[in-house]
């Protein structure tokens, strides 16, 4: 096929025809549930309906069995477990395990446009950036994003615009192996509500709790501010901060201001919630235990001092075995009567393995740093940080009073109990092929099967439907929709068609969802040796290039691809010293875009800090300039 006939199905932009029928994906999920048996007693939790096709597919009889269990292996392809998940949660609220964070973002857009309900009944629950051990901090978003999902899990009841339960909990498996803080789920909200009393001093003393930074001039997120009754407060899940005026103590007015001139817009809002910032709460009993723990542990003085003081400190979260009572497992926060997906379960396990190994590697590493007389001295460890086993995670979980569905994309063993399949598939690709367009989706259809096309962006859509036409295929409906895997349900005679499916790849619209960091990534393709880039936490290094190592995994080892970063040495005369990023980290490193040539910096040491603080304090000083020529205007 010429390559130019190849780009009509995704630039063809002649053909004006657009009249053509739309269908909503709730007719077809109707469908799915109302021609696929086996889809129906899924979605609808129906054991009996699904003992009677696990005896029929292991030829056993229902009599024989001592129990009806819940606990499934379940053969489908990607594209339709969405559909199974939104249309289950219904009946059970449903969590969902994948292996990566951009696999949960992929899966809740999905499931977001399958489910007939408030879009705020899916959620996901978010994974740190960072290691246990490691001396830095998750970033503020995150943490906020993770409390708010403990705080729905642990109060469902506190059904508000700003909580309420959870039906579909989307996490990466790294969420579900890192142990957190017993009843982080508990923490009372602070609330700002027009017209509500609140004294001055309690949100202060609260903001400090919830790890907030007092400063002069709210810049960030995470900072806040007071000057008279008024509060400045930078959220870590708003867009803008927010300035709160007390009439005595009576919020009065919540309005949003720019950070860059401090002048308030727009109209008043009537209620925020200022989300902690750190998942330790530097409560009083917390500040108490961190003084008593001075001396005690190795290279945690100063920040346990910090802490004492009630100051938030980067990489804090390293301590929280020693400074909180008890750590747990997200587990025990799940519903009781949940269903757990786990989809990929293969996969899973080798992200966990991962994690695991990376986080060992980061520890060994430290050692080796610390040994060797550079850095800032030996790691901080406690073994009630390390990741949870994740096959004895599944295992409790099994255990417990949930049903574990384990959904994969390879073929399962009829013969066992517990093991089905659904009748269904992944479509072929077709990457922009028209003729393999156009012979497929015909062949579907004098087939008996009802064909969707769906893509996320409009434009997008319609240019699919008209080169589609253009061959004279007319016989498909279209949905504009963000999932990213289609299906052909053999029974039910029902095909998705996604843009991926079609063209290999997804819209710009679908790529907006993405993180504002990993849209940052840097590219490899264009990074050369000797290339200079920024790493958020260590400054600038220099591209070494491409390396493969060995990490140990249960049950054996596996290769992982690391990005070579060269830093000053830490000793003069020393060799420089070389950061190893893993592939799945590049959201933390950028490209270098100065005019001159510039200094290394080393790693562990204060000079990049210095320079970010300087930078800062540059901004504020701006920052100011422009509140008194404002001021200055308004007499």
């Amino acid at each position: 096929m010429a390559a130019d006939s190849r780009s009509n199905i995704k630039n063809n932009k002649n053909d004006k025809t657009d009249d053509i029928s739309v269908i909503s994906l709730r007719d077809i999920l109707n469908d799915l549930s109302t021609k696929d048996s086996l889809f129906k007693a899924l979605s609808e939790y129906n054991l009996d309906a699904i003992s009677d096709y696990c005896c029929e597919s292991a030829n056993k009889n229902r009599k024989d069995l001592d129990s009806i269990s819940g606990d499934l292996t379940i053969s489908s392809p990607i594209g339709i477990r969405s559909a199974i998940v939104a249309a289950l949660a219904k009946k059970k609220p449903v969590v969902v395990i994948v292996p990566s964070s951009r696999d949960a973002e992929d899966f809740i857009a999905s499931v977001r446009d399958w489910y007939d309900g408030d879009a705020q009944d899916v959620a996901k629950l978010e994974a740190w950036e960072t290691l246990p051990h490691e001396r830095l901090s998750p970033r503020a978003d995150t943490v906020a994003s993770r409390i708010a999902v403990f705080r729905r899990l642990c109060h469902p009841e506190n059904n508000t615009s700003l909580f309420g339960p959870i039906r579909v909990l989307v996490m990466p498996v790294r969420s579900l192996i890192q142990p957190i803080v017993e009843g982080i789920g508990d923490i009372d909200p602070l609330l700002f509500e027009c017209g509500k009393e609140l004294t001055l001093e309690y949100a202060v003393k609260r903001l400090v709790e919830n790890a907030y930074t007092r400063v002069d001039l709210v810049m960030e997120r995470g900072e806040f501010a007071v000057r008279g009754g008024i509060i400045d407060v930078f959220a870590p899940t708003m867009t803008h901060p927010v300035r709160i005026e007390f009439f005595g103590d009576e919020i009065d007015t919540i309005k949003q201001f720019h950070a860059s001139d401090q002048r308030t817009y727009g109209n008043n809002i009537a209620s925020i919630w200022a989300t902690p910032c750190r998942e330790l709460q530097i409560t009083e009993k917390i500040c108490k235990r961190a003084r008593s723990l001075i001396g005690a542990i190795p290279n945690a003085d100063d920040m346990l001092e910090s802490i004492a003081n009630s100051i938030p400190v980067e990489g804090m979260e390293s301590l929280l075995p020693a400074l909180v009572d008890r750590m747990e497992s997200v587990q025990n926060m799940l519903p009781k009567e949940s269903v757990i997906i786990l989809s990929d379960p293969e996969k899973c396990r080798r992200a966990a393995d991962d994690v695991t190994a990376t986080a060992n590697e980061f520890l060994a590493a430290s050692w080796h740093v610390a040994a060797s007389g550079h850095g800032s001295g030996a790691p901080i460890t406690f073994d009630q940080a390390n990741f949870l086993d994740f096959d004895e995670t599944i295992s409790s979980l099994e255990l417990s009073n949930h049903d574990v569905w384990k959904l994969t994309s390879f073929g399962v063993d009829n013969q066992i109990y517990g093991n089905i399949a659904l009748p269904a598939s992944a479509p072929q690709e077709f990457r922009g092929d028209e003729s393999k367009v156009s012979g497929g989706i015909t062949s579907l259809v004098d087939n008996g099967f009802a064909v969707t096309i769906t893509a996320a962006a409009s434009g997008t859509l319609a240019r699919l439907r008209r080169a589609i036409y253009a061959t004279g295929v007319h016989e498909f409906t279209t949905v504009r929709s963000s999932i990213s895997d289609g299906f052909i349900d053999n029974v039910a005679r029902i095909v998705i068609l996604t843009e991926r499916d079609l063209t290999g790849k997804s819209s710009a619209s679908a790529q907006l969802k993405t993180p504002k960091r990993r849209r940052k990534a840097i590219d490899l393709m264009e990074l050369k040796p000797g290339d200079f880039v920024v790493h958020e936490q260590h400054g600038i290094g220099r591209f070494v290039g491409m390396k493969q190592r060995n990490i140990a995994v249960s049950g054996g080892s596996a290769t992982r691809e690391y990005l070579v970063i060269e830093y000053a040495p830490s000793k003069r005369n020393a060799p420089n010293d070389k950061l190893f990023i893993p592939t799945d980290q590049l959201d933390l490193v950028s490209k270098y875009i100065g005019a001159e040539i510039p200094k290394l910096n080393k790693l562990g040491g204060s000079d990049w800090a210095q320079t970010k603080a300087k930078a800062k304090k540059h901004v504020h000083e701006i920052a100011e300039n422009l509140i008194k020529l404002y001021s200055a205007r308004q007499q």
